[in-house]
Protein backbone atom coordinates (compact mmCIF):
# COMPACT_ATOMS: atom_id res chain seq x y z
CA UNK A 1 0.00 0.00 0.00
CA UNK A 2 1.06 3.56 -0.57
CA UNK A 3 0.82 4.31 3.10
CA UNK A 4 3.47 1.76 4.00
CA UNK A 5 6.88 2.83 5.20
CA UNK A 6 9.25 2.93 2.25
CA UNK A 7 12.41 2.26 4.32
CA UNK A 8 11.53 -0.65 6.63
CA UNK A 9 9.45 -3.68 7.22
CA UNK A 10 5.99 -3.97 6.16
CA UNK A 11 4.57 -4.45 9.64
CA UNK A 12 2.22 -1.83 10.92
CA UNK A 13 0.08 0.45 8.88
CA UNK A 14 1.55 3.65 10.21
CA UNK A 15 0.91 5.68 7.11
CA UNK A 16 3.37 8.25 5.79
CA UNK A 17 4.57 9.29 9.25
CA UNK A 18 5.98 5.85 10.01
CA UNK A 19 5.83 3.74 13.12
CA UNK A 20 2.11 3.55 13.01
CA UNK A 21 1.84 6.92 14.66
CA UNK A 22 -0.35 9.83 13.67
CA UNK A 23 1.13 13.28 13.01
CA UNK A 24 -0.17 14.42 16.41
CA UNK A 25 1.89 11.88 18.36
CA UNK A 26 0.61 9.21 20.63
CA UNK A 27 -2.91 9.30 21.67
CA UNK A 28 -3.83 11.76 18.89
CA UNK A 29 -2.58 14.82 20.83
CA UNK A 30 -0.52 17.43 18.85
CA UNK A 31 3.26 17.47 19.53
CA UNK A 32 5.62 20.47 19.10
CA UNK A 33 7.49 20.50 15.79
CA UNK A 34 11.15 19.46 15.78
CA UNK A 35 12.96 22.46 14.15
CA UNK A 36 16.23 20.61 13.73
CA UNK A 37 14.49 17.78 11.94
CA UNK A 38 12.82 20.24 9.56
CA UNK A 39 16.14 21.95 8.74
CA UNK A 40 17.84 18.60 8.22
CA UNK A 41 15.18 17.44 5.81
CA UNK A 42 15.41 20.75 3.88
CA UNK A 43 19.17 20.34 3.55
CA UNK A 44 18.72 16.80 2.33
CA UNK A 45 16.31 17.92 -0.38
CA UNK A 46 18.66 20.78 -1.46
CA UNK A 47 21.59 18.35 -1.69
CA UNK A 48 19.57 16.10 -3.99
CA UNK A 49 18.93 19.05 -6.31
CA UNK A 50 22.59 20.16 -6.48
CA UNK A 51 24.98 18.34 -8.81
CA UNK A 52 27.60 16.02 -7.44
CA UNK A 53 30.30 17.65 -5.29
CA UNK A 54 28.03 20.40 -4.02
CA UNK A 55 26.45 18.44 -1.29
CA UNK A 56 28.49 19.96 1.55
CA UNK A 57 27.64 23.04 3.55
CA UNK A 58 30.29 25.07 1.76
CA UNK A 59 28.62 24.47 -1.61
CA UNK A 60 25.33 25.67 -0.26
CA UNK A 61 26.91 28.91 0.91
CA UNK A 62 28.58 29.46 -2.46
CA UNK A 63 25.30 28.91 -4.26
CA UNK A 64 23.52 31.34 -2.01
CA UNK A 65 26.25 33.94 -2.52
CA UNK A 66 26.08 33.46 -6.29
CA UNK A 67 22.34 33.95 -6.29
CA UNK A 68 22.68 37.08 -4.16
CA UNK A 69 25.42 38.42 -6.42
CA UNK A 70 23.36 37.83 -9.55
CA UNK A 71 20.37 39.49 -7.88
CA UNK A 72 22.48 42.49 -6.90
CA UNK A 73 23.99 42.90 -10.38
CA UNK A 74 20.53 42.94 -11.93
CA UNK A 75 20.12 46.48 -10.60
CA UNK A 76 22.48 48.00 -13.17
CA UNK A 77 20.76 49.67 -16.11
CA UNK A 78 21.67 52.01 -18.94
CA UNK A 79 19.87 55.24 -19.92
CA UNK A 80 20.27 56.26 -23.58
CA UNK A 81 21.12 59.87 -24.55
CA UNK A 82 17.53 60.59 -25.63
CA UNK A 83 16.02 59.02 -22.49
CA UNK A 84 15.54 59.85 -18.83
CA UNK A 85 15.50 57.29 -16.06
CA UNK A 86 12.54 57.24 -13.66
CA UNK A 87 13.27 55.01 -10.64
CA UNK A 88 10.31 53.56 -8.74
CA UNK A 89 10.62 52.16 -5.23
CA UNK A 90 7.82 49.73 -4.46
CA UNK A 91 5.87 51.35 -7.31
CA UNK A 92 6.24 54.97 -6.11
CA UNK A 93 8.43 57.64 -7.70
CA UNK A 94 11.81 57.81 -5.99
CA UNK A 95 14.25 59.72 -8.21
CA UNK A 96 15.24 60.68 -11.76
CA UNK A 97 18.49 59.61 -13.41
CA UNK A 98 20.44 61.04 -16.33
CA UNK A 99 21.80 59.26 -19.44
CA UNK A 100 24.57 56.77 -18.78
CA UNK A 101 25.12 53.70 -16.59
CA UNK A 102 23.09 53.83 -13.38
CA UNK A 103 22.09 51.53 -10.55
CA UNK A 104 18.91 50.85 -8.63
CA UNK A 105 18.06 48.36 -5.97
CA UNK A 106 17.15 45.04 -7.59
CA UNK A 107 13.57 43.99 -8.12
CA UNK A 108 11.16 43.82 -6.48
CA UNK A 109 12.47 46.70 -4.37
CA UNK A 110 13.07 49.19 -7.20
CA UNK A 111 12.35 49.32 -10.93
CA UNK A 112 13.12 51.83 -13.67
CA UNK A 113 11.29 53.34 -16.64
CA UNK A 114 13.17 55.10 -19.46
CA UNK A 115 10.90 57.29 -21.60
CA UNK A 116 12.44 59.09 -24.59
CA UNK A 117 12.26 62.75 -23.57
CA UNK A 118 14.01 64.34 -26.59
CA UNK A 119 12.30 62.45 -29.40
CA UNK A 120 9.77 64.55 -31.37
CA UNK A 121 6.64 62.46 -31.82
CA UNK A 122 4.21 63.28 -34.66
CA UNK A 123 0.47 62.77 -34.26
CA UNK A 124 -1.67 62.93 -37.39
CA UNK A 125 -5.25 64.20 -37.31
CA UNK A 126 -7.64 63.71 -40.23
CA UNK A 127 -5.37 61.36 -42.18
CA UNK A 128 -2.90 58.53 -41.75
CA UNK A 129 0.38 58.24 -43.61
CA UNK A 130 1.30 54.86 -44.99
CA UNK A 131 3.90 53.30 -47.24
CA UNK A 132 2.32 52.91 -50.68
CA UNK A 133 3.80 49.71 -52.08
CA UNK A 134 7.37 50.80 -51.41
CA UNK A 135 7.09 53.70 -53.88
CA UNK A 136 6.66 56.48 -51.35
CA UNK A 137 4.39 57.84 -48.70
CA UNK A 138 0.67 57.83 -49.27
CA UNK A 139 -2.14 59.20 -47.13
CA UNK A 140 -5.50 57.74 -46.15
CA UNK A 141 -8.24 60.21 -45.28
CA UNK A 142 -10.11 59.83 -41.98
CA UNK A 143 -13.35 61.79 -42.56
CA UNK A 144 -14.65 61.45 -38.99
CA UNK A 145 -11.60 63.41 -37.82
CA UNK A 146 -11.09 65.77 -40.77
CA UNK A 147 -14.60 67.19 -41.34
CA UNK A 148 -15.26 70.25 -39.15
CA UNK A 149 -17.87 73.01 -38.95
CA UNK A 150 -16.71 76.60 -39.52
CA UNK A 151 -17.95 79.77 -37.91
CA UNK A 152 -20.19 80.62 -40.89
CA UNK A 153 -21.80 77.14 -40.79
CA UNK A 154 -19.83 75.58 -43.63
CA UNK A 155 -18.01 72.26 -43.62
CA UNK A 156 -14.26 72.18 -44.16
CA UNK A 157 -11.82 69.29 -44.33
CA UNK A 158 -8.75 69.86 -42.15
CA UNK A 159 -5.69 67.61 -42.06
CA UNK A 160 -2.87 68.55 -39.71
CA UNK A 161 0.07 67.09 -37.80
CA UNK A 162 1.07 67.84 -34.22
CA UNK A 163 4.70 67.46 -33.14
CA UNK A 164 5.27 67.04 -29.40
CA UNK A 165 7.94 66.00 -26.89
CA UNK A 166 7.99 64.87 -23.26
CA UNK A 167 8.99 67.79 -21.01
CA UNK A 168 8.16 66.16 -17.63
CA UNK A 169 8.68 62.39 -17.55
CA UNK A 170 6.91 61.63 -14.20
CA UNK A 171 3.80 63.54 -15.19
CA UNK A 172 3.83 61.90 -18.62
CA UNK A 173 4.09 58.41 -17.07
CA UNK A 174 1.68 58.69 -14.14
CA UNK A 175 -0.86 61.48 -14.85
CA UNK A 176 -2.31 60.24 -18.16
CA UNK A 177 -3.20 56.66 -19.01
CA UNK A 178 -2.90 56.84 -22.83
CA UNK A 179 -0.48 59.62 -23.85
CA UNK A 180 -0.88 59.18 -27.63
CA UNK A 181 -4.66 59.12 -27.41
CA UNK A 182 -4.72 62.09 -25.02
CA UNK A 183 -2.58 64.22 -27.32
CA UNK A 184 -4.71 63.25 -30.32
CA UNK A 185 -7.99 64.04 -28.51
CA UNK A 186 -6.67 67.40 -27.25
CA UNK A 187 -5.44 68.37 -30.74
CA UNK A 188 -8.73 67.47 -32.44
CA UNK A 189 -10.78 69.26 -29.76
CA UNK A 190 -8.68 72.42 -29.99
CA UNK A 191 -8.82 72.48 -33.80
CA UNK A 192 -12.60 72.08 -33.84
CA UNK A 193 -12.98 74.97 -31.40
CA UNK A 194 -10.73 77.28 -33.42
CA UNK A 195 -12.35 76.34 -36.75
CA UNK A 196 -15.75 76.92 -35.15
CA UNK A 197 -14.77 80.56 -34.60
CA UNK A 198 -13.29 81.07 -38.10
CA UNK A 199 -15.04 81.78 -41.41
CA UNK A 200 -14.54 79.32 -44.26
CA UNK A 201 -12.82 81.80 -46.60
CA UNK A 202 -10.35 82.81 -43.89
CA UNK A 203 -9.59 79.20 -42.96
CA UNK A 204 -8.78 78.40 -46.59
CA UNK A 205 -6.63 81.44 -47.40
CA UNK A 206 -4.97 84.08 -45.26
CA UNK A 207 -6.24 82.75 -41.91
CA UNK A 208 -4.38 79.43 -42.04
CA UNK A 209 -1.42 80.63 -40.00
CA UNK A 210 -3.66 82.17 -37.34
CA UNK A 211 -5.69 78.96 -37.12
CA UNK A 212 -2.50 76.92 -36.58
CA UNK A 213 -1.14 79.27 -33.92
CA UNK A 214 -4.43 79.50 -32.02
CA UNK A 215 -4.87 75.72 -32.10
CA UNK A 216 -1.34 75.11 -30.83
CA UNK A 217 -1.84 77.55 -27.94
CA UNK A 218 -5.24 76.13 -26.97
CA UNK A 219 -3.98 72.55 -27.23
CA UNK A 220 -1.04 73.34 -24.91
CA UNK A 221 -3.43 74.86 -22.37
CA UNK A 222 -5.56 71.70 -22.43
CA UNK A 223 -2.57 69.40 -21.95
CA UNK A 224 -1.24 71.59 -19.13
CA UNK A 225 -4.59 71.39 -17.36
CA UNK A 226 -4.28 67.58 -17.49
CA UNK A 227 -0.76 67.71 -16.05
CA UNK A 228 0.35 65.61 -19.00
CA UNK A 229 4.00 66.66 -19.07
CA UNK A 230 3.78 67.15 -22.87
CA UNK A 231 5.15 70.14 -24.76
CA UNK A 232 3.68 70.93 -28.20
CA UNK A 233 6.61 71.82 -30.47
CA UNK A 234 4.75 72.63 -33.69
CA UNK A 235 1.44 72.25 -35.49
CA UNK A 236 1.44 72.02 -39.29
CA UNK A 237 -1.70 72.33 -41.41
CA UNK A 238 -1.39 69.79 -44.19
CA UNK A 239 -4.70 70.50 -45.93
CA UNK A 240 -7.68 72.81 -45.57
CA UNK A 241 -10.26 72.33 -48.30
CA UNK A 242 -14.00 71.95 -48.81
CA UNK A 243 -15.38 68.42 -48.93
CA UNK A 244 -14.84 66.60 -52.21
CA UNK A 245 -18.58 66.61 -52.95
CA UNK A 246 -18.74 70.43 -53.18
CA UNK A 247 -15.18 71.18 -54.22
CA UNK A 248 -16.08 72.07 -57.85
CA UNK A 249 -18.90 74.41 -56.85
CA UNK A 250 -16.72 76.03 -54.23
CA UNK A 251 -14.01 76.62 -56.84
CA UNK A 252 -16.55 78.45 -59.02
CA UNK A 253 -17.61 80.60 -56.10
CA UNK A 254 -14.00 81.45 -55.30
CA UNK A 255 -13.35 82.36 -58.95
CA UNK A 256 -16.36 84.68 -58.91
CA UNK A 257 -15.10 86.30 -55.72
CA UNK A 258 -11.67 86.77 -57.27
CA UNK A 259 -13.26 88.46 -60.31
CA UNK A 260 -15.32 90.66 -58.00
CA UNK A 261 -12.24 91.69 -56.06
CA UNK A 262 -10.40 92.42 -59.31
CA UNK A 263 -13.19 94.65 -60.60
CA UNK A 264 -13.46 96.44 -57.27
CA UNK A 265 -9.71 97.04 -57.30
CA UNK A 266 -9.86 98.42 -60.83
CA UNK A 267 -12.71 100.76 -59.85
CA UNK A 268 -10.75 101.88 -56.81
CA UNK A 269 -7.71 102.54 -58.99
CA UNK A 270 -9.81 104.61 -61.41
CA UNK A 271 -11.33 106.51 -58.51
CA UNK A 272 -7.91 107.13 -57.00
CA UNK A 273 -6.79 108.56 -60.34
CA UNK A 274 -9.81 110.74 -61.16
CA UNK A 275 -10.77 112.11 -57.77
CA UNK A 276 -7.36 113.59 -56.89
CA UNK A 277 -7.10 115.16 -60.33
CA UNK A 278 -10.56 116.72 -59.98
CA UNK A 279 -9.70 117.96 -56.52
CA UNK A 280 -6.51 119.49 -57.91
CA UNK A 281 -8.42 121.23 -60.69
CA UNK A 282 -10.98 122.52 -58.21
CA UNK A 283 -8.25 123.83 -55.93
CA UNK A 284 -6.53 125.51 -58.90
CA UNK A 285 -9.77 127.20 -60.02
CA UNK A 286 -10.47 128.40 -56.49
CA UNK A 287 -6.96 129.81 -56.22
CA UNK A 288 -7.30 131.56 -59.59
CA UNK A 289 -10.61 133.04 -58.50
CA UNK A 290 -9.08 134.23 -55.24
CA UNK A 291 -6.21 135.81 -57.18
CA UNK A 292 -8.64 137.50 -59.59
CA UNK A 293 -10.67 138.73 -56.64
CA UNK A 294 -7.62 140.20 -54.97
CA UNK A 295 -6.38 141.75 -58.24
CA UNK A 296 -9.74 143.39 -59.01
CA UNK A 297 -10.13 144.63 -55.47
CA UNK A 298 -6.64 146.07 -55.37
CA UNK A 299 -7.12 147.65 -58.79
CA UNK A 300 -10.39 149.22 -57.69
CA UNK A 301 -8.74 150.49 -54.56
CA UNK A 302 -5.95 151.99 -56.69
CA UNK A 303 -8.42 153.64 -59.06
CA UNK A 304 -10.33 155.06 -56.16
CA UNK A 305 -7.13 156.36 -54.59
CA UNK A 306 -6.09 157.92 -57.91
CA UNK A 307 -9.51 159.50 -58.33
CA UNK A 308 -9.37 160.93 -54.84
CA UNK A 309 -5.91 162.30 -55.51
CA UNK A 310 -7.07 163.95 -58.74
CA UNK A 311 -10.17 165.23 -57.01
CA UNK A 312 -8.07 166.81 -54.28
CA UNK A 313 -5.88 168.48 -56.91
CA UNK A 314 -8.98 169.66 -58.75
CA UNK A 315 -10.41 171.18 -55.61
CA UNK A 316 -7.10 172.92 -54.91
CA UNK A 317 -6.85 174.50 -58.45
CA UNK A 318 -9.95 173.93 -60.50
CA UNK A 319 -8.91 175.90 -63.64
CA UNK A 320 -5.46 174.41 -63.99
CA UNK A 321 -6.71 170.91 -63.21
CA UNK A 322 -9.58 171.22 -65.66
CA UNK A 323 -7.29 172.37 -68.45
CA UNK A 324 -4.77 169.59 -67.69
CA UNK A 325 -7.50 166.95 -67.70
CA UNK A 326 -8.84 168.28 -70.99
CA UNK A 327 -5.41 168.28 -72.63
CA UNK A 328 -4.70 164.71 -71.38
CA UNK A 329 -8.05 163.51 -72.65
CA UNK A 330 -7.61 165.12 -76.11
CA UNK A 331 -4.09 163.73 -76.25
CA UNK A 332 -5.36 160.25 -75.59
CA UNK A 333 -8.07 160.64 -78.22
CA UNK A 334 -5.99 162.16 -81.03
CA UNK A 335 -2.63 160.47 -80.56
CA UNK A 336 -3.59 157.58 -82.83
CA UNK A 337 -5.58 159.65 -85.36
CA UNK A 338 -4.08 160.02 -88.90
CA UNK A 339 -4.77 163.78 -89.03
CA UNK A 340 -2.63 166.89 -89.79
CA UNK A 341 -3.87 170.21 -88.42
CA UNK A 342 -2.35 173.48 -89.73
CA UNK A 343 -2.36 176.52 -87.57
CA UNK A 344 -3.85 179.58 -89.23
CA UNK A 345 -0.92 181.65 -88.02
CA UNK A 346 1.45 179.51 -90.01
CA UNK A 347 -0.53 179.99 -93.26
CA UNK A 348 -0.79 183.73 -92.71
CA UNK A 349 2.99 184.08 -92.63
CA UNK A 350 3.24 183.15 -96.31
CA UNK A 351 4.92 179.80 -95.62
CA UNK A 352 3.56 177.06 -97.78
CA UNK A 353 3.97 173.73 -95.95
CA UNK A 354 4.97 170.64 -97.83
CA UNK A 355 2.37 167.99 -97.46
CA UNK A 356 3.35 164.40 -98.45
CA UNK A 357 -0.15 163.72 -99.66
CA UNK A 358 0.68 160.29 -101.26
CA UNK A 359 1.99 159.14 -97.88
CA UNK A 360 -0.99 160.59 -96.07
CA UNK A 361 -3.40 158.89 -98.46
CA UNK A 362 -1.46 155.58 -98.50
CA UNK A 363 -3.72 152.74 -97.65
CA UNK A 364 -3.37 150.56 -94.59
CA UNK A 365 -1.06 147.58 -95.19
CA UNK A 366 -4.02 145.28 -94.86
CA UNK A 367 -5.97 147.30 -97.47
CA UNK A 368 -2.99 147.28 -99.86
CA UNK A 369 -2.68 143.50 -99.56
CA UNK A 370 -6.40 143.18 -100.30
CA UNK A 371 -6.19 145.51 -103.28
CA UNK A 372 -3.24 143.65 -104.75
CA UNK A 373 -5.10 140.39 -104.33
CA UNK A 374 -8.14 141.84 -106.21
CA UNK A 375 -5.99 143.48 -108.94
CA UNK A 376 -7.26 147.08 -108.25
CA UNK A 377 -5.44 150.17 -107.04
CA UNK A 378 -6.27 151.66 -103.68
CA UNK A 379 -8.25 154.91 -103.68
CA UNK A 380 -6.29 158.10 -104.09
CA UNK A 381 -3.48 156.39 -106.02
CA UNK A 382 -3.21 156.23 -109.77
CA UNK A 383 -1.70 153.47 -111.81
CA UNK A 384 1.39 155.65 -112.29
CA UNK A 385 2.34 155.71 -108.62
CA UNK A 386 0.47 158.59 -107.06
CA UNK A 387 0.04 162.35 -107.37
CA UNK A 388 1.20 165.52 -105.74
Amino acid sequence: MSWQNQGGGGSGGGGPWGGGQSPWGRGGRPQPANLEEILRRGQDRFRRVLPGGWGGGRGVIIAIVAVLLFWGLSGFYRVEPDEQGVVLRFGALNRLTQPGLNYHLPAPIESVLTPKVTRVTPTEIGFRSEQAGGRGMGAVEVPEEALMLTGDENIVQVNFTVFWVIKDAPKFLFNIRNPEGTVKAAAESAMREVIGRTALASALTEGREKVANDTKRLMQDILNSYGSGVDVVDLVLQKTAPPDQVNAAFSDVQSAKIDLDRLVNEAQAYRNDVVPRARGDAARIVQEAEAYKQRVALQAQGDAARFLSVYKSYKAAEDVTTRRLYIEAIENVLKNANKIILDKAATASGVVPYLPLPNLSAPHPGDRAGAQASGTSPPGQSQRGGQQ
